[in-house]
C-alpha cells in the first residue's frame, strides 16, 4: 500500500537531515575533476615523489585506491615510520611493520554512509630527515603540509578529512601534526610515543581528535609520556575528567592483553581514545595468542567514524 503524500514528504525531510550534513561536511581539493599528473601506481611501490623544503630534499610516497575516481574526494592518511625507519619499510611491511600499518585493505571495505559507494583513501609515506622526525624549527610540519598541498592539486581529496598514524618517532610525528596543524587535520593515531621527540610548536593547540595507544611494559618510550601526549588533547578537547573517571590499564606482566578508554564530554566531533596493552615498544602487539595484531582495525575503528 503507497504512503499518503504527507507522510513520504515527511519522511524525506528526515531522511535529508540526516544525509545532507555528511555531504555538505566533504571538502573538495583542486585535484578534483583532473586527471593526476604526478602521482603514478609507481609513486606508492617504488619510485618517490620528491620536494624541496628548507632548501633540503624530501621525499614521499602515494598509494592510490585500486579504482582511483578523480571526481569522489578520498580520504588522506599519512603513515609515518619510526626512528631509524625509512617510508619504503612502511609501504612494505619491513622492520617489524605492516604494509602501510595495515589501513588499506581496511579502508577499501569501508561504504561511505551518504552514498553506499566505496569510500577508500590516499595513503602518504613520507621519509624524515636522517631517518628521524627532530622536527626541527617546525621544519617537519612545514614539509608535511608541502606535500598535502602538493597531494590535493594532483588528487582528489577531502579536506576535511586528514588523517595520521605512526609509531614510535611516527607517533611524535603524528603528535606534532596535531599540535602544529590544528583544524587542517582531523584526526591522528599515535603508536607509543613521547612528546619530546618532534615536539609541540603551540603551548595551546587547537582540539583535534586524538587516539593514543602504549605498552605498559614499554623501556624505549615509557608510557608516561603516551599519557603526557594523550593528556594535552583531552584537555584541549574538553573532555570530562569527571565522567570519565578511572582510566584503566592493564598491569606489567598480567596477560591481562589491551584496555580501552573512550573519554567523555569531549567537544562534537573530538573524540579521545586511550589504548594500554600489556607490552613493549611495538607497533604490532598482539593478544590471547593471535596472530595478527588488533592494531590496524582499533586505528580504523577511529579514523573512519569521520566521514
Amino acid at each position: 500500500m503507497a504512503l499518503p503524500t504527507f507522510l513520504f514528504q515527511a519522511l524525506l525531510l528526515l531522511l535529508t537531515a540526516f544525509i545532507a550534513p555528511i555531504q555538505a561536511a566533504a571538502k573538495a581539493s583542486s585535484g578534483c575533476g583532473k586527471a593526476p599528473q604526478r602521482v603514478t601506481a609507481a609513486s606508492g611501490t617504488t619510485t618517490p615523489l620528491t620536494t624541496t623544503v628548507n632548501s633540503k630534499k624530501r621525499e614521499y610516497f602515494v598509494k592510490l585506491p585500486a579504482s582511483y575516481n578523480n571526481t569522489h574526494p578520498y580520504r588522506l592518511v599519512f603513515t609515518l615510520h619510526a626512528l631509524q625507519g625509512t617510508a619504503s619499510q612502511v609501504i612494505n611491511g619491513q622492520g617489524g611493520y605492516i604494509p602501510w600499518y595495515g589501513l588499506p585493505p581496511l579502508s577499501a571495505k569501508t561504504t561511505a554512509a551518504s552514498s553506499g559507494t566505496p569510500d577508500d583513501s590516499i595513503f602518504v609515506a613520507p621519509n624524515g630527515l636522517n631517518n628521524g622526525w627532530a622536527n626541527t624549527a617546525g621544519e617537519d610540519v612545514t614539509f608535511i603540509r608541502t606535500v598535502m598541498s602538493e597531494v590535493e592539486a594532483d588528487l582528489c581529496v577531502d579536506q576535511t578529512r586528514r588523517f595520521s598514524t605512526g609509531f614510535s618517532y611516527g607517533a611524535a610525528m603524528s603528535y606534532a601534526l596535531a599540535c602544529g596543524l590544528g583544524k587542517d587535520i582531523r584526526a591522528v593515531a599515535a603508536l607509543s610515543g613521547n612528546p619530546q621527540i618532534s615536539g609541540c610548536a603551540s603551548p595551546a593547540s587547537e582540539p583535534v581528535a586524538y587516539y593514543g595507544q602504549h605498552g605498559v611494559a614499554d623501556t624505549v618510550l615509557p608510557i608516561d609520556g603516551g599519557r603526557e601526549m594523550r593528556d594535552r588533547f583531552v584537555r584541549n578537547n574538553g573532555c570530562d575528567m569527571d565522567k570519565t573517571k578511572v582510566v584503566k590499564e592493564p598491569v606489567k606482566g598480567s596477560g591481562q592483553g589491551r584496555t580501552k578508554t573512550v573519554y567523555e564530554g569531549c567537544k562534537e566531533g573530538k573524540p579521545v581514545v586511550w589504548v594500554a596493552f600489556d607490552g613493549p615498544h611495538t607497533p604490532t602487539p598482539t593478544e590471547g595468542g593471535e596472530k595478527d595484531s588488533w592494531v590496524p582495525e582499533e586505528t580504523w575503528e577511529f579514523f573512519r567514524q569521520f566521514q
